[in-house]
Parts: structure tokens; C-alpha cells; sequence
């Protein structure tokens, strides 16, 4: 799956998207948000063959990979609670979903507290049909992969326009609507290739997350349907950096990208997508530059 590692080559195209930002972006500031941020409509896509590492990037040290990775399978299982992300995978569930799940913030939205809401990524991904039925959107492609899967629609979304939009009274019933999770699947020959689109991006923190997470659910997908797996493509919209990370990126786009890691699935038995968990995925010949665990988060 994997090439050697004197084979691989340094990935240079997170680095290019933030100095595309740095270099292209217009300046705005959103009337609810404390900081102003540069922003780029669109960027070119990232384009990540597998065999080339998984893009875990090396301008930083990513050590809470795990923790990304429990946040890609919490949604995948439908929860939308801080008690069901802790109960559910007590050691590398994403606690910083609690920066956005207080009393406070839960309530502008008609929610208690620690309740991300209806329209979330995991009820986005678990939709509940109008008979009441729950339908899993993983479940139900991975059935379709199996049965055809050379069509065209292998396809998911998180959003839930009746839950995410406002309403007449301006209001929406999720504390944050998913800013990623737009999935498309495609099969060439023996490989399993993914797409997945993502409205809005914070490069700096979110989108290191994201790259590693999607990488790993490309995996999954890969080892319950029998593809190897090809290609990880990541089309970024709305992509910014905000004005309190400038120096941070700055540093970022001055250090030399490394070669990515390998990611491996430890147990090769699992056969559904469900039972997996971020305990059953390692890393390898990672060697990146020191971490940068002072980067600010916007909320």
C-alpha cells in the first residue's frame, strides 16, 4: 500500500494553501465572531495518493491524531452529546467540542447544555426518515459499494437544511453546522478513491484534523469493501486563517515539509465499518517538526 520510505517524497501542498491565503485573501470580520480572519473563497484541491503517506502534516507535531479520529467514527455512530463522546471512547474522544457545547452557547440555540443539536455531524450523517426509520448514511453506501460499485453516487452529506438554515425567527438548531463531511466514493479498477469537500476552513487547527481523520475513514472504507486504497482528494471552501494565527503560519510556511507517516489499521479482521475504533490505528515514520500547541482557536 505503502511505498518505501526513501520513495516518498515530501508533501508540499498544505503549505502552498496557507501562503495562497497569506498572499490571495481578503480580510473580513463576521459581526459574532472576536477576531477578524483572511479569507480565500477557493483554493486548489489537495491531492493526496495514499502511497505517498497519509497527510498527516509535518510543519507541526499533530499528537492528538487519535483524538481526530475518534471525532470521524463519534459521527459516524450518529452522536451528537459531550456524554456520548466521553462514554464512548473515554481515552481519545475530541474534548474540544466542550468550547463550543456550553450552557451558554447551547442555549442561543433552544439546547441544553452539552447538546451539539439536531443538525449536527452525527444526526447529519443518521438521518431519521419520516416513518421514523434511523438511515445511516455510511451503512448504506458501504452496502452499495459492495453490490455496484462502479456507479457514480457513492455519496454523503452532513446537512440538514431543515436543522442548519435559519428559520423566520433567525434561528437553527445546531451549535456548529458541519463545515466538513461532503463525501464522494469512486472505484477504478482495484482502488477506492474519496473526495470529500469542505465549506469552510480553519487551516491553521481544523483542517490538520480534518486531512488525518478523512484519511483514516479512506482506510476503513477500504478494508471492509476489499479496494486498496488510491486516492484522498480535499477541496477546501472558504479556507482562512484568522488575524491572531498570522504569526503562527508564518512560522508554519518557513519550516521544510518532511515525508508523511504510514497509517495502519491494526487489526486486519474487521469487517464492518462500525466497530472500528482510534485505538485500532497506528503511526509510523512520522517525523515532523516540533508542535505548535499555542495556535489560537476562534470559537
Amino acid at each position: 500500500m505503502y511505498r518505501p520510505l526513501v520513495e516518498r517524497t515530501p508533501d508540499f501542498q498544505y503549505q502552498k494553501i496557507l501562503k495562497h491565503i497569506m498572499d490571495n485573501g481578503e480580510y473580513t470580520k463576521h459581526p459574532h465572531q472576536k477576531v477578524g480572519k483572511i479569507v480565500s473563497l477557493t483554493t486548489p484541491n489537495m491531492v493526496f495518493p495514499i502511497s505517498n503517506g497519509v497527510p498527516l502534516i509535518t510543519e507541526r507535531k499533530i499528537g492528538f491524531w487519535k483524538k481526530a479520529v475518534s471525532e470521524i467514527i463519534i459521527f459516524m455512530h450518529g452522536l451528537r452529546e459531550m456524554h456520548e463522546f466521553a462514554s464512548f471512547d473515554p481515552k481519545n474522544w475530541p474534548s474540544w467540542w466542550q468550547t463550543w457545547a456550553t450552557p451558554e452557547k447551547c442555549a442561543q440555540f433552544g439546547l441544553d447544555a452539552g447538546d451539539l443539536g439536531p443538525g449536527s455531524y452525527g444526526p447529519g450523517f443518521n438521518l431519521i426518515m419520516p416513518v421514523g426509520q434511523r438511515f445511516n448514511q455510511f451503512e448504506v453506501l458501504i452496502a452499495q459499494i459492495k453490490r455496484s460499485p462502479y456507479v457514480t453516487t457513492h455519496i454523503i452529506s452532513p446537512w440538514i437544511p431543515y436543522y442548519c438554515l435559519q428559520n423566520s425567527l433567525g434561528k437553527r438548531q445546531v451549535v456548529v453546522a458541519p463545515c466538513h463531511g461532503w463525501l464522494q466514493f469512486d472505484i477504478i479498477g482495484d482502488t477506492i478513491n474519496m473526495r470529500m469537500d469542505q465549506r469552510s476552513a480553519d487551516v491553521p487547527i481544523g483542517v490538520p484534523a480534518n486531512m488525518i481523520q478523512y484519511s483514516a475513514l479512506l482506510l476503513m472504507f477500504a478494508q471492509v469493501t476489499g479496494y486498496k486504497p488510491g486516492l484522498f482528494i480535499h477541496s477546501l471552501h472558504n479556507a482562512h486563517i484568522y488575524e491572531n494565527q498570522v504569526s503562527h503560519v508564518r512560522e508554519l510556511v518557513s519550516r521544510e515539509p518532511r515525508i508523511f507517516p504510514r497509517m495502519f489499521i491494526k487489526n486486519t479482521a474487521i469487517d464492518n465499518l462500525f466497530d472500528f475504533r482510534s485505538d485500532d490505528f497506528e503511526i509510523d515514520e512520522y517525523n515532523p517538526h516540533p508542535a505548535m500547541n499555542d495556535i489560537p482557536v476562534t470559537e
